[in-house]
């Protein structure tokens, strides 16, 4: 396991966008972000692996934008956000799948988490 630490979030209008951050201390080969509101189950939002290759959950697609800006450190631009985007997000690393799959967004296959961060979009 590694320490994970996010920062960004906030308030923000319908249409808006934010920046969300993530920095791990040591090395993971899959970083993903993560969403939960009260109530629901934590749902993946994207993950990205060593060599930037990414999957995004289809709510999402053309909307966000997760780039590794290096091993330790990755970025969630959010465009476009409507109310349901609101929910607290949360960084998570993980090492690969033993079988060689790629990195994907079932909180099981990550080990570390941070802590959250509150995103909120107003109609």
């Amino acid at each position: 396991q590694v320490q994970v630490e996010e920062s960004g979030g906030g308030s923000v209008q319908a249409g808006g966008s934010l920046s969300l951050s993530c920095s791990i201390s040591g090395y993971m080969y899959c970083m993903g972000w993560f969403r939960q509101v009260p109530g629901k189950e934590r749902e993946g939002v994207a993950a990205i692996n060593v060599r930037s290759d990414v999957v995004y959950a289809e709510s999402v697609k053309d909307r966000f934008t997760l780039s590794r800006d290096s091993g330790r450190k990755a970025s969630l631009q959010l465009r476009s956000l409507m109310p349901g985007d609101s929910a607290t997000y949360y960084c998570a690393a993980g090492e690969r799948a033993p079988d060689g799959s790629e990195c994907g967004l079932s909180v099981y296959e990550y080990d570390s988490w941070g802590q959250g961060t509150q995103v909120t979009v107003s109609s």
